[in-house]
């Protein structure tokens, strides 16, 4: 028995170890892609490609609220040892991923418009890109509802070689945002089919009764990147150029501070679609949350400013602007996303209102009142994800009386 436990534990750890890896080297693609496109790229060309990168980001909302969807009614079918029904669920990421790329196809001319681009081309391509990215949502959630982490960071692997590879191929054929999006298009469909084969080359059924649900999840899910997102969009707005730019360095380290714990998201998910597992796991994946964040929070409290010149180089070496606001507000919001996982998996829609309310709060917050200085907008990120993370405990605890 002792045996058996040791293993469990091994592969828990193995698991999370592999998950970690396949996020971090997403990241980095990420990252990497800016970097190369920064330097090939003409100031304005790179500024349309961003631009649209920034749009695939919320574009692919829908697929996160997928995932979740299927995540659990996996594991809940798998713990009450009914059937795996993969057909149902491929028709209902079908359906999803249809509706998504037609929503893009519809605005590809207001993206036009709004973004200035010179041609509806890369509008188009970033359309029939959301398509094939949504339904990939869908295999993520069957390998992660099943338990099947090893595939999954394997398909998480094969996601970031083949957005980001193709989307550097095609930037260095294409020149432009246009062949950099080709070559992402191309990439996202490549690994969708490899999706499907390690999901077991599934055969669309008639679909559920679960759109309402990804919707909900959807929704959910949407604003927490805009929560994650929206006070670096606020100081742009309402900052000097100068300070915003600090601002968008302090960022990262927000952004660490969040995407550290990501692993533990992934690894307890399926485990909270159990109500008694979920009561008694959620304490320790918050912990182990805090544990991970309280690392960065140290490192920013003792490096001070200096970690600005560290990460964005001597040019920044003269700020005095406070960091461990930053890294407060991304641990903030990784307990928040946990919370918000439980509360999903019980089926408690407050939690959606209780998302977009934190975002009008802090948006009125800021350009209203509070803008004054870079510290005074990053408290206010801080604040109200602390106080989000507050009112999803609340919540929780109110639930298990």
């Amino acid at each position: 028995m002792s045996v058996d436990v040791d293993q469990a534990r091994t592969d828990k750890r193995v698991a999370a170890i592999l998950v970690s890896l396949a996020l971090a080297a997403n990241n980095a693609g990420a990252y990497a892609l800016s970097i190369v496109a920064a330097r090939l790229l003409a100031p304005a060309a790179f500024g349309e490609l961003s631009s649209l990168l920034a749009v695939l980001v919320i574009g692919v909302v829908p697929a996160m609220g997928l995932q979740t969807v299927v995540a659990l009614r996996v594991a809940r079918q798998r713990s009450s040892k009914e059937p795996q029904d993969s057909g149902t669920l491929l028709a209902l990421g079908l359906t999803t991923s249809a509706i998504v790329a037609a929503i893009g196809l519809i605005l590809a001319p207001v993206l036009v418009f709004v973004l200035h681009l010179g041609s509806v081309v890369p509008a188009l391509l970033l359309a029939v890109t959301l398509g094939p990215l949504t339904l990939l949502g869908l295999f993520h959630g069957l390998l992660q509802g099943s338990g099947r982490f090893a595939l999954l960071a394997g398909l998480m692997a094969l996601e970031g070689a083949g957005k980001v590879g193709g989307s550097l191929l095609g930037l260095v054929i294409g020149g432009d945002a246009t062949g950099a999006l080709a070559g992402t298009a191309i990439g996202s469909y490549l690994v969708i089919f490899c999706g499907w084969i390690l999901c077991g080359r599934p055969r669309p059924r008639k679909a559920g009764r679960q759109a309402g649900d990804v919707l909900h999840a959807a929704q959910a899910m949407l604003a927490l990147v805009l929560l994650v997102n929206l006070d670096l969009v606020l100081a742009r707005h309402t900052l000097p150029a100068n300070e915003a730019g600090e601002y968008a360095l302090g960022a990262i380290v927000t952004k660490i501070a969040y995407w550290l714990p990501q692993a533990v998201g992934v690894l307890v998910l399926p485990r909270f679609a159990n109500g008694d597992d979920r009561r008694r796991i959620l304490p320790a994946a918050l912990a182990v949350c805090a544990a991970l964040d309280a690392v960065v929070l140290l490192v920013s409290v003792v490096v001070g400013p200096r970690l600005l010149s560290f990460i964005g180089g001597s040019g920044y070496a003269a700020s005095t602007m406070p960091v461990w606001p930053f890294a407060l507000a991304g641990s903030m919001l990784a307990l928040v996303q946990i919370l918000l996982f439980s509360r999903l998996a019980a089926g408690d829609r407050r939690v959606t209102v209780l998302m977009w309310a934190t975002v009008v709060t802090e948006t009125v917050l800021v350009t209203a009142w509070l803008h004054s200085s870079a510290a005074q907008v990053v408290t206010v990120a801080a604040c109200c994800a602390g106080a989000l993370a507050l009112s999803g405990a609340v919540l929780e605890f109110r639930s298990r009386r």
